[in-house]
């Protein structure tokens, strides 16, 4: 079962493969190094991306953000406001201070080496950390990040699963399955799965935690201007949306007006996340503001959220997520942009189904629209930034989301195509997919406009 807790995480931007991973990985590298009593020694560092990070790693702040990890930050506590300054004092004394610990030297040319072209089997997006000790020794470690923020040790076993779950599925066959022979709801039968670990008290907290710190990413979107980092002069265009959405009374006649609003909460989370503030990965950091703008829709135009609401949407996209993540992927490095921004649309699809009170057939079927008409989405970003075109992808997203659950609440839910045939027709997909058009800035747009 994939968590909740794992699904939704909270960390910073511009990506959670390109940014959240590696700052993870960075961090747990340092930390065996002290378990190792070896951090004393540790003379110099060299950090090697390869793939997709090495590809579009500069554009993604990869290079920051191992910075930041082997400094001790983690995603969902570093200060925001003090990343600049630190990364600046690193860079002056080019020296670093090992979690802290000891100061190691660390080079601006040469520590981080950014291989464009060179991969490395296991995965598209791999790194390589090493420590050369004093004693004339090396210690060195490759992980992958493998899209969502999580993270993979090369070499390490997966654990056998020994937890037993009330309700266990691994399709959406049998989610369904499970909810028929319970008279349960999927946002029940994952909250008892959840309850194996946890009581639900920390779930509503969590519930309530990710809300906030979305509401909190909006608030901050829609005040911050100026021009997003990385080259492409892009301004953020949330603060003018939100004055002229507050100050056009002509328009509050137009049935679609709402648009414009779904439009303004997806704009300000994405530019958020492209100026490297702090988001909640839903499931990735390149599609996070498709969920929040989904539930702000819901929060100021149908009705105000409540705990239980929270939870319904949560849950039930929990269920979704976990689906793709364990058939499929939602990694756009793997499988392109429809692992993140379509997987995202089929959560946020299926969540709205379910605080409108539809049921699991119903929200099965939202999920799969949400999915089916986001399949072959290239993730092709100019300057191999999270700009251009993933910030108004974010806002399509999010209005598709709301359209997929009210084609699904008009439905009976009986459809075609099954949500599990159209995961495996997204991995599918994905694994034929050329890889010039997965993150790696060297086709579709990425070559086809200049930059600047």
């Amino acid at each position: 079962m994939v968590s909740l807790f794992d699904l939704f995480s909270i960390g910073i931007g511009p990506s959670s493969s390109h940014t959240v991973g590696p700052m993870k990985a960075a961090k747990l590298f340092a930390q065996s190094l002290a378990r190792q009593n070896q951090i004393s020694r540790v003379d110099y560092l060299k950090v090697e991306l390869f793939g997709s990070l090495g590809a579009t790693g500069k554009g993604h702040g990869t290079g920051k953000a191992v910075i930041l990890g082997l400094l001790g930050e983690s995603p969902e506590s570093v200060d925001v406001d003090r990343i600049d300054q630190q990364l600046l004092q690193v860079e002056q004394s080019e020296e670093l201070m090992l979690l802290g610990k000891n100061t190691v030297n660390f080079a601006n040319k040469g520590s981080i080496i950014f291989h464009r072209r060179k991969h490395l089997p296991a995965h598209s997006n791999a790194l390589s950390f090493h420590a050369y000790l004093d004693n004339g020794k090396t210690v060195s470690t490759t992980y992958y990040s493998i899209g969502g923020g999580y993270i993979v040790e090369e070499g390490e076993e997966t654990a056998s699963q020994t937890t037993h779950y009330p309700y266990p599925f691994d399709s959406a066959e049998s989610l369904l399955q499970r909810c028929k022979e319970s008279g349960k709801s999927i946002a029940a039968v994952v909250s008892c799965n959840e309850q194996v670990h946890c009581s639900t008290r920390t779930i509503s907290q969590y519930t309530q935690q990710i809300w906030a710190t979305m509401q909190a990413c909006v608030t901050r979107g829609i005040s911050e201007e100026g021009i997003l980092p990385g080259g492409l002069k892009l301004a953020r265009r949330a603060p003018s949306l939100k004055r002229q959405l507050s100050s056009q009374r002509n328009l509050s006649s137009d049935p679609l007006n709402v648009m414009d609003w779904v439009n303004l909460y997806a704009l300000a989370v994405s530019e958020e996340n492209a100026g490297g503030g702090r988001v909640v990965t839903a499931p990735t950091n390149g599609a996070a503001g498709i969920i929040p703008a989904v539930l702000h829709y819901y929060h100021h135009f149908v009705q105000e959220l409540d705990q239980d609401s929270l939870n319904q949407f949560f849950l039930t996209a929990t269920a979704i997520g976990s689906l793709y993540k364990t058939n499929a992927s939602i990694s756009g490095a793997e499988v392109g942009c429809q692992g993140e921004v379509g997987v995202a649309c089929s959560m946020a699809a299926a969540g709205l189904v379910a605080m409108f009170g539809g049921n699991p057939e119903q929200i099965e079927n939202a999920a799969e629209i949400g999915i089916e008409h986001n399949l072959g989405l290239t993730c092709d970003p100019i300057g191999g930034l999270v700009q251009v075109p993933c910030i108004e992808r974010n806002a399509m997203g999010a209005l598709k989301a709301i359209n997929a659950a009210r084609l699904a609440l008009r439905g009976t839910g009986e459809h075609k195509v099954s949500l599990d045939k159209a995961i495996k027709t997204m991995w599918e997909t994905g694994c034929d997919m050329k890889s010039k058009y997965k993150e790696t800035a060297r086709g579709g747009l990425a070559v086809n406009i200049i930059e600047c």
